[in-house]
């Protein structure tokens, strides 16, 4: 029963894409575009099935389909393992993944491709739901390379236009340097180890008396490595807010809630092998907090909405990562619930934005869209409270609970943290004033044809506003469900104390102060000031430098892209030119030899004959001196 179930959550968005790609042209936009919604749906109602049904079996659920690899002592099966972790994960991917795809029916209906459309995103979500419940390493890593090939299809689905083909390459490429970190950590663990099953890893390395801590921090480190090009952590995030060129969903579904939630993912599943290796540790919560803070500044002066909100989700994935250095891992796990709730809220609500205005993403185009389009301020409204940490959004809970433990572990890293969450509530706000408030700014065409958009759109609006504003409620201080829930996977929370004390409601009044004045400099700035942005050639100082991302794509292009093109070229143009002409030069030496030689094939009997008595004199020759 258990697998039949676990085969319809797998492979029901297969068939998903099946569907679409053969039949999805002749079905029609809409029913292509609900066969791509059910598919997802009835993965969704299959993780509840399994959601509902883990309390009686803590230990999960374990699948193995068959052997796969039989190498002497190295085993590896293809299986699932629905545990805890696993089905919390195909939760949120399922949930909002259905909602993505009902409000694609809609914003996509226009485009000539979308049967083609909903066949990449049912791929991806097939892809997603493998990574998270295989078993071992090496069925991760089949998901892991298969979502990476749907963000590339999908980033560049619109590929007549070059600058996003170049931003798809952008994002396949930097996400293959990241893999290859991810092979050599599983290739380093199944030679120690001899397997690349989680449980059996487990207990591996819980029983071994001797445990090579070199290569296992290597290990680590590569896996780390692995985790930053997919969760988009310094130095491989550039490809992030480059991946905002695909159609709004995508972004909402791949960049906000599940692909880019990889990394944590696979750290939190590897949790025993990450708290044997403290230094490797440090090293992903400095990085984390680098990150948040980076991208939060580069955040304050973007004014490409896609943009700002892509910057945000890169800060806020540094946050998570800093809960997962510190060892939080239940805390990363809260705060990707919640930032999957209200920021796929935000670049939906985006994207009504951007359809109601026929594809403009300036803010400075942009203002006075609160009262024609009511349904997307609210909604958007709530998400940018919730990620700006306002009580008693879920944003509130999550983040608090990052800066709690930053605080109480490592100071610096605190105020980092905090800074970028300070910075976060100001550049939400500075979206929110510019795109809803004071004057409309755009053409007069695109004033006349104001309006909400569909239902389609504003109903999955609607219910992430709501999951963003009550998320929190899954982990509150004092009744944690979620760590409760997450005792088998993280067994350490079954001792930890989860209360508030004066420090902790301190740190929580600083927090939620710092949050108010970052909203507050918005509020002075974007509403009394009515200041907007100015033009892009106008800017100067830091915050040129800030709009320009600190130069870092240029920096790239300038150190590793621009040498290898170099080098491309002189191979193709100096050494493949000589190669090609020392292989040439050998035919034509072969083509003048047997030119020469094809001349004595001239038919002439008496020719032949000398030269038969030639050789035969030769012969009697060579054999009367060998005998002298």
């Amino acid at each position: 029963m258990n697998t039949n179930i676990a085969l319809v959550l797998v492979l029901a968005p297969f068939l998903g894409f099946l569907i679409n790609v053969f039949f999805g042209k002749s079905l029609g936009k809409s029913l292509s575009g609900i066969i791509g919604t059910l598919s997802v749906l009835v993965s969704f109602i299959a993780t509840g099935y399994f959601f509902s049904g883990i309390s009686a079996q803590p230990e999960g659920i374990r699948i193995s389909l068959f052997d796969w690899i039989q190498i002497s002592n190295f085993n590896v099966d293809f299986g699932f393992q629905l545990d805890q972790l696993s089905i919390l994960w195909l939760l949120f991917v399922t949930g909002i993944g259905s909602l993505i795809h009902l409000y694609s029916i809609s914003y996509m209906h226009d485009d000539e491709n979308m049967h083609k459309f909903f066949a990449y995103l049912n791929l991806f979500i097939f892809f997603m739901i493998t990574l998270v419940i295989g078993s071992n390493l090496l069925v991760l890593f089949i998901g892991w390379e298969g979502v990476g090939l749907c963000s590339y299809l999908l980033i560049g689905f619109w590929h007549k236009n070059q600058e996003y083909n170049d931003a798809a390459k952008k994002a396949f490429i930097m996400n293959r340097i990241g893999d290859l970190g991810l092979l050599v950590g599983i290739f380093i663990l199944g030679n120690l180890f001899s397997t690349l099953d989680y449980a059996t890893l487990k207990t591996a390395i819980a029983g071994a008396t001797n445990l090579d801590m070199y290569w296992l921090s290597v290990a680590a480190f590569a896996l780390f490595i692995g985790a930053c090009g997919k969760s988009a952590q310094i130095p491989l995030y550039t490809w992030l807010p480059d991946a905002m060129a695909g159609p709004t969903p995508v972004s909402a579904l791949i960049h906000a809630a599940t692909m880019v939630t990889a990394g944590i993912f696979m750290i939190t599943r590897l949790n025993f092998l990450f708290d044997l290796t403290p230094d490797v540790q440090s090293i992903i919560a400095i990085v984390g907090a680098v990150t948040a803070l980076l991208a939060a500044t580069i955040g304050l002066v973007q004014n490409d909405i896609k943009k700002v909100l892509a910057y945000s989700t890169v800060s806020q994935l540094g946050l998570m990562f800093l809960a997962l250095g510190l060892g939080a891992y239940e805390v990363a796990v809260f705060h990707v619930i919640t930032h999957a709730f209200f920021k796929a809220c935000l670049f939906l609500g985006s994207g009504s934005v951007i359809h109601a205005l026929h594809g403009e993403q300036d803010m400075r185009n942009m203002g006075g869209l609160k009262k024609a389009m009511p349904i997307t301020f609210a909604t958007m409204l709530i998400a940018s409270l919730a990620i700006s940490g306002v009580p008693l959004f879920s944003g509130f809970f999550s983040k608090d609970e990052i800066l709690l433990v930053a605080f109480h572990q490592n100071i610096p890293l605190w105020v980092v943290a905090s800074i970028a969450s300070i910075m976060t509530a100001f550049y939400m706000f500075r979206l929110m004033f510019l795109t809803f408030f004071q004057e409309f700014r755009g053409t007069a065409e695109q004033k006349h044809h104001l309006h909400e958009s569909p239902s389609l759109i504003t109903i999955p609006l609607i219910v992430l506003a709501i999951l963003a504003t009550i998320g929190g409620m899954i982990s509150l201080p004092g009744n944690s469900w979620l760590n409760h829930y997450l005792i088998p996977i993280l067994p350490k929370l079954a001792t930890a104390e989860h209360h508030l004390g004066t420090t902790e409601f301190i740190l929580m009044a600083i927090a939620v102060v710092g949050g108010l004045v970052g909203i507050g400099i918005a509020y002075a700035k974007y509403i009394k000031q009515n200041n907007v942005p100015t033009e892009d050639a106008a800017m100067t100082g830091f915050s040129k430098v800030l709009y320009n991302k600190y130069y870092v794509d240029e920096f790239y292009d300038a150190i590793f892209v621009k040498p290898i093109n170099f080098l491309s070229r002189f191979f193709r143009d100096t050494v493949e030119t000589g190669l090609s002409a020392l292989v040439f030069g050998f035919g034509k030496v072969t083509n003048e030899i047997s030119y020469q030689g094809k001349k004595i094939q001239n038919g002439s009997i008496g020719l032949y004959l000398f030269v038969f008595v030639l050789g035969l004199c030769a012969i009697v020759s060579y054999l009367f001196l060998a005998q002298q």
